[in-house]
């Protein structure tokens, strides 16, 4: 690991051959397919700590922690011990356990602005409830999203800025009626301005305003402060409920996710499989007094046969009682800052127009030099640089996402032995890039 070679893929290009008779594109998440880097996409056979091994036998230093929520690294021995021993007495029931009790007293303890919440099955799942849950409580349909935020494939949330200075939405994907688009208005990030006009205008339809409080599905496009607190301010005024998709940032960044290190609350909060040490989970929270019309105390119906799972409810105990440790979040960031600082002196000492963008354990890698980057308009589109660092990364071992637009993610498993070794191969690949 960390010497330039072409990794051999023909296990998994002869396995991705067959999956595209079963499934589009040969996958079953779109980015997986390796369309946006070239190349046969790489099937995983297992992973372990910081590492996993594809078909081929190829070893990676993992930095996509399937796509975040392995905070503790691959096949932690406290999750996969509390797993195996929920599953013998079962998988799934329908029914209630004495895990969610569990595993939602031990969110609940740490996160004051939540009196209750509800689980699910994904992030996607807990989006798309929190979002009738609003329409719910205030009576009202619209909802207003930001360009270059992404909540799962919510068909209310596929939806990009439409043609009007304020605008409605028109859909990102075929099968969204343009009906449900015209439901969402969109406006760019970090505008103060075209945001209070907004909501001034919309007042009276506007049930609620989402965001990504820590954009991370575009690029990591870290608000202003300011930004987000007149958010908070000017629903709050104008009686829009807020919500928090914090998929990404929550338990990530910190236990209480962005709300807890921006100290800004919302209405309403999402939640991911972070919750399930990997398996399938989600959630939503929120007060008392908007958690009551939840079904079966209230009018807004959610239901899912899969919520609760035992089987994921005991790894999100394991999991987040780790993660409930002292100092955890702290070290996190630190080593994570120690890959990302040198790997960006060496690039600056090199005048490469590369800069790592990092908040927590969360990295971005933009090829737009030092340029602060808000907007997901600012990202240049011309993703060859990240695509043949990709390359040149896989070649020697370390993995990321393949896409330019996603983010890496470190684990409490990339020790510092492991993250110079990544910083060196880091430093080789983009001086191969630049030459």
């Amino acid at each position: 690991m960390g010497t330039k070679t072409t990794i051999n893929r023909a296990v998994s290009a002869e396995l991705f051959a067959k999956s595209k008779t079963y499934f589009p594109g040969g996958v079953n998440s779109p980015v997986r397919a390796f369309k946006s880097v070239g190349g046969t996409p790489l099937f995983i056979k297992k992973g372990n700590g910081a590492y996993i091994w594809d078909e081929d036998d190829n070893q990676f230093i993992d930095f996509c922690c399937s796509w975040g929520p392995l905070i503790l690294g691959h096949n932690n021995p406290e999750v996969f011990n509390k797993v195996v021993s929920t599953m013998a007495n079962g998988a799934s029931f329908g029914a209630p356990t004495r895990l969610e009790n569990e595993l939602a007293e031990l969110i609940l303890g740490r996160i004051p602005f939540i009196d209750k919440l509800r689980f699910l099955s994904s992030g996607t799942e807990a989006v798309m409830s929190a979002i009738r849950l609003a329409r719910g409580v205030t009576g009202k349909s619209k909802i207003l999203k930001f360009e270059g935020c992404y909540h799962g494939h919510v068909d209310a949330l596929l939806v990009k800025a439409g043609s009007g200075l304020v605008t409605l939405g028109s859909s990102s994907s075929a099968g969204v009626p343009e009906a449900f688009a015209n439901e969402t208005l969109v406006l760019p990030l970090n505008d103060s301005t075209r945001l209070r006009e907004t909501l001034v205008k919309y007042r009276e339809e506007l049930a609620c305003v989402i965001i990504e409080p820590i954009p991370a599905n575009n690029g990591l496009l870290l608000q202003d402060k300011t930004f987000l607190t007149h958010l908070r301010e000017w629903c709050t005024e104008l009686g829009i409920l807020l919500i928090f998709d914090e998929v990404i940032s929550g338990f990530r960044v910190a236990f209480g996710g962005a709300a807890e290190v921006y100290g800004i609350i919302p209405d309403i909060v999402t939640y991911g499989k972070i919750l399930g040490g990997g398996l399938p989970v989600g959630a939503y929270g929120a007060k008392n007094e908007i958690m009551s019309f939840v079904s079966p105390d209230g009018p807004v119906y959610q239901a899912g046969t899969l919520s609760g799972n035992p089987v994921a409810m005991s790894a999100g105990i394991a999991q987040l009682t780790v993660c409930n440790q002292p100092g955890f979040y702290e070290d996190q960031e630190a080593r994570t800052k120690l890959m990302v600082d040198a790997i960006n002196a060496h690039a600056k000492s090199k005048e490469y127009n590369f800069e790592i963008v990092q908040i927590g354990s969360i990295f971005w890698l933009s090829f737009d030099g030092k340029k602060r980057i808000q907007d997901a308009d600012a990202i240049n589109p011309d993703m060859t640089k990240f695509n043949q660092l990709h390359a040149a990364l896989l070649n020697r071992g370390v993995y990321l996402g393949p896409s330019g637009y996603e983010v890496g993610f470190v684990s409490s498993a990339h020790t510092i032995e492991i993250l110079t070794q990544a910083t060196h191969v880091f430093c080789e690949a983009l001086d191969e890039i630049y030459s």
